[in-house]
């Protein structure tokens, strides 16, 4: 049994996988509020003493994706007060084989593992074409990956690219950025802009700066619920002008910074749309705006439409991508592959 962790800014999702005829098999997972309690290691336990665990197969190994770098064996989470410690882990949870990763890496490892209909294709591009692929993924935070072609696999490469600076293209994002800068003292970075976060912030923008109508329903509803829902729906059936503005501006800034990403990895084997709120957005995703704005690259424009751009659909990518990393990981260790041992 493996054990798979997508550690986020907000909640903890975690969950076990096994084996069959070499193919990741879903067993349990569970969602858990992260701010609820004081680790990751809190949370690891109660799972795994929960539900049916205790008269199934002993977990082999563990892999936990966090926001983050990974040194030594260790993250300190970008968005939560935790420490991560494999070592610790290992120990406290008592599992053999522990790894941790950057939660971007794992997403990229779990792409191997989808499905055709787990993705939504944006642009088909150069269906045949084979070479580097880039991670993008907007959730509470931005996060980006790398992943290299070697001429036979792919290797998710983790960086902190959702956090290097924002470019304005339009005077309305320069005066966004100028926005930004005075809310956030200084500096802003992709991930102000191009998150959940992001909404929020051009949301505020558009109705505290450009002085449009925020009607007293929708004001009612923001603080009623989750205020990323509200927006995103009033923004998509058209009730709110307000709500589709701020829709227009992300969906045109997510695309200008995925084209970025594309640029820098030549990613002629794709460009994958990860996270939380692509799938939320999808049809806003496919309306044009998104495609319009990673394809607007002067002169090399040409070479962004050649380009395939994929959103994952899949919410557990990211855990079936720690899971098949701890389990790779192991086998190297251990001389032993369980994903192997399933195939009949």
């Amino acid at each position: 049994m493996i054990l798979a962790g997508d550690v986020g800014g907000t909640k903890v999702h975690l969950a076990l996988y096994q084996f069959l005829q070499g193919k990741l098999q879903h067993v349990r997972d569970q969602v858990f509020p992260a701010r609820n309690y004081t680790g990751l290691e809190q949370i690891a336990k109660e799972f795994l003493s929960s539900g049916a665990r205790a008269n199934s197969t002993p977990v082999f190994a563990a892999c936990f994706g966090a926001p983050g770098p990974v040194r030594d064996g260790r993250i300190q989470l970008t968005n939560l007060p935790w420490l991560l410690d494999r070592r610790q882990l290992a120990s406290h949870l008592n599992i053999e084989h522990v790894f941790l990763l950057n939660d971007l890496e794992a997403n990229a490892y779990g792409i191997a593992e989808l499905r055709p209909e787990q993705i939504c294709e944006l642009n088909q591009g150069d269906k045949d074409a084979v070479g580097n692929r880039g991670l993008m993924s907007a959730g509470t935070g931005l996060g980006e990956a790398l992943l290299f072609w070697n001429g036979k696999t792919h290797i998710p490469v983790a960086s902190e690219g959702g956090h290097v600076d924002f470019a304005p293209r339009s005077e309305m994002e320069v005066d966004l950025l100028r926005f930004l800068q005075k809310k956030f003292h200084g500096r802003v970075s992709w991930e102000r802009v191009t998150s959940g976060m992001g909404l929020q912030n051009i949301y505020e923008f558009l109705r505290d700066e450009k002085k449009m109508e925020e009607p007293a329903w929708l004001k009612e509803q923001r603080a009623q619920q989750d205020p990323n829902a509200v927006l995103a729906e009033a923004g998509m059936n058209g009730k709110s002008e307000l709500c589709a503005a701020t829709l227009d501006m992300f969906a045109s800034a997510y695309g200008a910074g995925a084209g970025n990403l594309a640029l820098l990895v030549l990613a002629y084997g794709g460009l994958y749309i990860g996270g939380g709120v692509a799938p939320k957005l999808i049809e806003k995703m496919k309306d044009g705006t998104f495609l319009r704005a990673f394809c607007d690259k002067g002169r090399l424009s040409a070479v962004l439409e050649r380009v395939p751009v994929r959103v994952i659909l899949e919410s557990r990518a990211a855990l079936m991508g720690a899971a098949a990393y701890a389990e790779a990981r192991a086998a190297e260790i251990s001389g032993r592959s369980i994903r192997a041992a399933s195939v009949q």
